[in-house]
């Protein structure tokens, strides 16, 4: 099959924001404990933080990691996880029916972000806390010395304010399993309150409001309008989750599911014109979809009140980490509505890193993510393609490939595309309307031997990328085949730029 990509450097959705590339760090199951940090294990260093963990979290770039929560964080008093830890207490975590040590808190996660290179993106509970909790922790974690919470920072020492600058006010607090859940109205309010208080004690941060935990809520949508309707005026984003389940086996229809994440996209652009507008407003609001992954295979969420187990160790397979690369297409594709997003999780929950005490494996979503957050840069490009298109089972039909742009001021152009063909390859020709292709600088390919692959610890390479070939042609344009459940990364540079 052949298929066609037409761009132009002046055709564009504004700058692709790094940020959305970003992770999630969850206080469940072996997130944090046995996951980040584990100081029982041979491969940790003095703090406890697994060095191996953090070689591959650098390697996937990511501006921000959310923490400490999800569910957890509606039930969790951040004051438990400061200060000495032998004075810590073990806490019943309502959320994952786990015993809660607090051997790993706020001053140790600051700590592992600067050593993974990410900065913090700190969730608030608005569950079973409120604005007063809030601004405290903003207190102690951005104020200088001098007041009674930044002088507890202090004491436990760290003497310099963290500059906290994305907080998420609560988590998914439209669903009834959340501690402390509420209707719009009440949430909106609390979050107003929350807002107001930490703005502040610190008018630079911005805030992140919770939005519908997924499209299948009876809410959705008028949930988010209430909350964001009562809190405009002090947030700048709105949050969305979703997790893509194939629990039917159809690969077919599992691999459509770039449609429903654009539409999700859709429905808040929309939504964030209609409140705008409303208000006669200058500012903008923009999606933080905080909460993204594929995730239907393991379901254990009770943890039976042990501390740090096996709770949704979710193995990825070949079409996991397909559908992984089209959130990601969507994010850039859509740059001028999404500004954060957030890979649910880093490691062990859901999470494209598993650990056992001496080793590490590399899950088939990890690559995908790894390719785009080290090309993907610059603008985000318009693409017009014309493509053949498949039956995508109850979805119909489907364009076969899917893909995103991104142009740099210096010419550098990057291009990726997912083959959503299960038989056949597609080579795909991208040319410019307003530039010719120079070179090929780099192109990486993943795919594998069939939809249902997967890195075992047995063989942990059986889904790993590797080097594609694209040509330029005598007129300009690149050419590169993308293989039958494919996926293709590739740079060029433009002459002239």
């Amino acid at each position: 099959m052949r298929a066609s990509l037409s761009l132009d450097t002046q055709r564009h959705r504004g700058e692709i924001d790094r940020r959305i590339f970003s992770g999630f760090l969850e206080h469940m199951g072996r997130a944090v404990y046995e996951g980040v940090y584990d100081p029982e294990s041979p491969l940790s260093d003095a703090n406890g933080f697994r060095t191996d963990v953090i070689e591959a979290i650098r390697k996937l770039r990511m501006p921000l990691m959310r923490y400490p929560g999800g569910n957890f964080v509606s039930s969790y008093d951040w004051t438990d996880g400061i200060g000495p830890r032998e004075q810590r207490p073990v806490r019943p975590d309502y959320a994952w029916k786990s015993l809660e040590a607090n051997q790993f808190g706020t001053d140790e996660f600051m700590a592992w972000c600067r050593q993974a290179n990410t900065s913090p993106m700190l969730a608030v509970n608005l569950g079973t806390k409120g604005a007063e909790e809030a601004q405290a922790l903003v207190e102690y974690c951005n104020m200088p010395p001098g007041t009674y919470w930044a002088d507890r920072r202090v004491a436990n020492g760290h003497r310099d304010p963290y500059g906290v600058k994305v907080w998420c006010l609560g988590n998914e607090m439209d669903g009834p399993w959340q501690a402390g859940h509420v209707p719009a109205m009440e949430y909106a309010r609390r979050a107003d309150q929350a807002a107001k208080l930490m703005r502040g004690l610190d008018p630079s941060v911005e805030l992140v409001l919770c939005g519908s935990s997924g499209r299948g809520m009876k809410t959705y949508m008028e949930w988010d309008r209430e909350a964001l309707e009562y809190c405009w005026d002090h947030v700048s984003y709105v949050s969305a989750h979703r997790y893509s389940e194939n629990h039917r086996n159809d690969t077919d229809w599992f691999l459509a599911e770039g449609v429903e994440i654009e539409r999700i996209i859709e429905d808040y652009a929309g939504l964030f014109a209609y409140v705008r507008g409303l208000k006669r407003s200058d500012k903008r609001v923009y999606l933080s979809f905080d909460e993204w992954n594929v995730w239907y295979k393991a379901n254990e969420m009770d943890g039976r009140w042990t501390r740090a187990p096996h709770l949704i160790e979710e193995v990825y397979n070949l079409e996991d980490a397909l559908v992984c690369a089209q959130y990601l297409n969507a994010f850039i594709r859509r740059a001028d509505v999404v500004k954060i997003a957030c890979i649910a999780q880093i490691v062990n929950i859901i999470a494209p890193l598993l650990t056992k005490r001496d080793g590490l494996l590399v899950q088939s979503i990890y690559h995908p993510f790894r390719i785009m957050a080290e090309l993907a840069a610059g603008k985000s490009l318009v693409p017009l393609l014309d493509c053949p298109t498949y039956t995508a089972g109850a979805r119909g039909e489907t364009p076969v490939l899917d893909v995103s742009a991104a142009h740099e001021d210096d010419g550098t152009l990057a291009v990726f595309a997912v083959n959503r063909s299960q038989t056949e390859p597609v080579t795909l020709r991208t040319a410019l309307t307003d530039a010719v292709v120079q070179s090929v600088g780099e192109a990486e390919v993943l795919t594998g031997p069939d939809p249902k692959a997967a890195n075992t610890w047995e063989q942990p390479n059986v889904i790993v990328p590797t080097a594609g070939t694209a040509s330029v042609t005598e007129d300009g344009a690149v050419e590169v085949t993308v293989p039958a459940l494919g996926f293709v990364g590739m740079r060029c540079k433009l002459a002239g730029r």
